[in-house]
């Protein structure tokens, strides 16, 4: 922070002037993310609201927020802050426009570190799925109903039909990660005869044993392009199901498998159903770019390396760095993304 005022300033208390702006005042966090969102949609063509569950890796254990927890990723238990953002995403860009921290129980519990991290008392100790449903009502309350699909990742969901009526009450186009043992109805799911041949018989399973049935018979092939502009062929399990819980509604599973489809595969449910397979990719691609906006954010960028103590200064400086990086992307279009925000800083 020291560094960053002096580009600014040549007053030896600047820095001391910008900690108390970011972790000192009281200044609301909601009206810059809405005119930042704002700001994005005039200028980016928004393709998608995109919902990623992030990690970020930290030292020590009084950042605000931080505590042990398993990082599926690495396969290790890590030390870390978890967030959850809200992205305007783009083909090729990402811009993350309001955020949420996860604040565990012994965060929420405890008088002595709410005071000293000035959390305030409608914070609560929600579990990721739930956080990213909060961000989508808020900004639903903020900008109206979205034009644009949701993606998400609802995998940890203990109550899916209710996260499913919440974004259905929004009457929201949603493609969203869910956990593979969630069970669904197909009213027409191949099974495998003794002779060999397969009959259809509506049945309950898992969703990864539904797609696993309709492996055999119906592959897709879907042509997509890459990152370096050539395009790729790559294989997609999919399937008409229902949900026990509102057996009226058509969804689709789909997952992108590799020899098969294990119980860790990401597999996706969604009520977009006349949509073509390579549309709904895209948006899953979409959702994984998003993971890696944040990566450039905190690790190339450094944007993310905030230290302090504050809950408020956490929601401040969040929402800085989201307009730096917008601007840095949105309005020097022809730089990349580090000379650009070589230029703010």
């Amino acid at each position: 922070m020291r560094r960053l005022a002096e580009t600014a300033s040549g007053s030896p208390s600047s820095w001391h002037s910008l900690q108390q702006f970011i972790n000192g005042s009281t200044w609301s966090w909601d009206a810059p993310r809405r005119a930042l969102a704002a700001w994005v949609e005039q200028r980016a063509s928004v393709r998608a609201w995109t919902i990623p569950q992030i990690t970020l890796s930290k030292r020590g254990d009084r950042l605000v927020g931080v505590h042990q927890r398993f990082d599926s990723q690495t396969g290790r238990t890590v030390n870390c802050q978890a967030v959850t953002t809200l992205f305007l995403s783009c083909p090729g860009a990402n811009f993350p426009v309001d955020w949420h921290l996860h604040l565990p129980e012994e965060w929420v519990k405890d008088d002595q570190l709410r005071q000293e991290a000035r959390i305030p008392t409608t914070a609560t100790s929600e579990p990721s799925w739930q956080l990213a449903l909060d961000l989508i009502k808020r900004s639903v309350r903020r900008a109206g109903r979205p034009n644009v699909p949701i993606v998400a990742d609802l995998s940890e969901a203990g109550e899916l039909g209710a996260a499913i009526s919440t974004l259905e009450s929004l009457k929201a186009g949603f493609v969203i990660a869910v956990n593979p043992r969630l069970r669904v109805a197909a009213d027409e799911v191949p099974r495998m005869h003794r002779s060999g041949h397969f009959s259809q018989h509506g049945a309950a399973l898992s969703a990864s044993r539904c797609l696993e049935l309709y492996r055999r018979r119906y592959v897709y092939t879907a042509t997509m392009m890459g990152d370096n502009g050539d395009f790729r062929q790559t294989q997609i399990l999919s399937a008409l199901i229902r949900l026990p819980a509102s057996p009226r509604h058509v969804y689709r599973l789909f997952a992108e498998p590799g020899d098969d489809v294990p119980e860790q595969s990401p597999i996706w449910l969604t009520n977009l159903t006349e949509r073509r397979l390579e549309e709904l990719l895209e948006l899953v691609v979409m959702h994984a770019s998003s993971k890696v906006t944040v990566n450039c954010m905190n690790e190339r960028l450094q944007y993310l390396g905030f230290s302090g103590r504050s809950y408020p200064g956490w929601h401040h400086h969040t929402t800085l760095v989201s307009a730096a990086y917008a601007y840095s992307r949105l309005a020097h279009p022809a730089l990349p993304a580090r000379a650009a925000a070589s230029q703010i800083a």
